[in-house]
């Protein structure tokens, strides 16, 4: 099944995946709390890894309205669900939203017949003809 009018769908789907991707940056934030207190604590690594992951999140939402802004939210979901190195139960949460992210890219196949958008705006899936294909044959 395919939206009737894809544009608009495109746009909400890629605010949903931008609003999935700050929710996943609010979680990162509040993890450090909770290290903090279990197994050997926060250590700047850690920290650094976290901080830096919630920035490159909110900005990966950041670019959701480009081609290229959902396969950088779908590299971010590998990191974001390895933060259960960290602490066990980091594993259910980061698991959760990869699971939701990879819902999203299948509402998006179903509603728009492709997961990735095209790569520029009205761009032809036929390669262009090359100079052979001009010349008649002889």
């Amino acid at each position: 099944m395919t939206a009737p009018d894809p544009v608009r769908a495109a746009r909400a789907l890629n605010g949903g995946a931008a609003a999935v991707l700050v929710l996943e940056a609010i979680v990162v934030l509040f993890v450090p709390r909770g290290i903090a207190q279990t197994g050997p604590g926060l250590t700047g690594f850690r920290l650094t890894f976290l901080l830096t992951l919630a920035v490159l999140l909110i900005l990966a939402a950041g670019v959701q309205r480009r081609p290229r802004g959902l396969i950088i939210g779908t590299v971010l979901q590998v990191p974001l669900v390895l933060t259960g190195l960290f602490n066990s139960v980091l594993w259910l949460i980061g698991g959760i939203f990869a699971l939701l992210w990879l819902y999203l890219l299948q509402l998006r196949r179903d509603m728009l017949g492709s997961i990735l958008p095209p790569s520029s705006p009205g761009a032809s899936s036929e390669p262009p003809p090359g100079p052979q294909e001009d010349q008649p044959h002889q």
